[in-house]
């Protein structure tokens, strides 16, 4: 254990990460009663998102910090208040994960979508089963240990199935208080971060 902390690189990290999480709302196309075009649909939701004001800018700041602190509790507070066994955690205490881009996330998704919920159904071999997800970008400002040049030395960082190693890291991790970590997905070649202070998360 002390190899792999020995020398360790860090990342000074200031920029948006990708939260993947389940949602029980459907999606709803609010803009298929304008047109029947799904070119259409996309024109008006890039027109609407190019526009629409900030979420976090309130004019009316009293009726609108419920909906902002439930869009925090739901992008950033969840896994620090419902500890789970996870990847850098023995489900003693809460991580946080986000990845690099959306298309890591997704990978990141199925994987633990048909490894659990599914498999615990019986439903891992059936074809056309559908989840909704929904995807927030949350700032992160921290110093990141940088585990990826370590990769070759301690493979059991990403090892697929076995999380024995890497539950022993993040003990060490949340035991000495080092606030984040960035490694390379198991699942790809994308960047995930496990992060130990929700004080470094921000605007969902």
């Amino acid at each position: 254990m002390e190899a792999l902390f020995d020398g360790i690189r860090t990342t000074d990290f200031h920029d948006d990460t990708h939260r993947n999480i389940v949602s029980l709302r459907e999606s709803e196309n609010l803009f298929d009663d304008l047109t029947d075009s799904p070119e259409g649909w996309q024109s008006a939701i890039n027109l609407e998102t190019g526009t629409k004001s900030h979420t976090y800018v309130s004019n009316q700041p009293i009726i609108d910090r419920p909906f902002e602190e439930a869009a925090y509790n739901e992008a950033i507070d969840y896994p620090f208040d419902h500890w789970t066994d996870t990847r850098y955690s023995n489900g003693s205490f809460g991580v946080w994960y986000g990845t690099d881009t959306l298309e890591t996330g997704i990978y990141e998704t199925v994987h633990h979508w048909r490894k659990g919920l599914l498999k615990d159904a019986g439903w891992d071999n059936i074809e056309g089963v559908v989840g909704e997800r929904k995807v927030y970008n949350v700032r992160c400002d921290s110093v990141l240990l940088n585990f990826i040049p370590k990769l070759t030395t301690f493979p059991s960082l990403i090892d697929s199935e076995n999380y024995d190693y890497t539950h022993q890291v993040g003990t060490r991790m949340h035991y000495e208080g080092h606030p984040s970590l960035i490694s390379q997905s198991a699942r790809c070649e994308g960047e995930i971060y496990a992060i130990f202070n929700p004080q470094t998360l921000s605007n969902p």
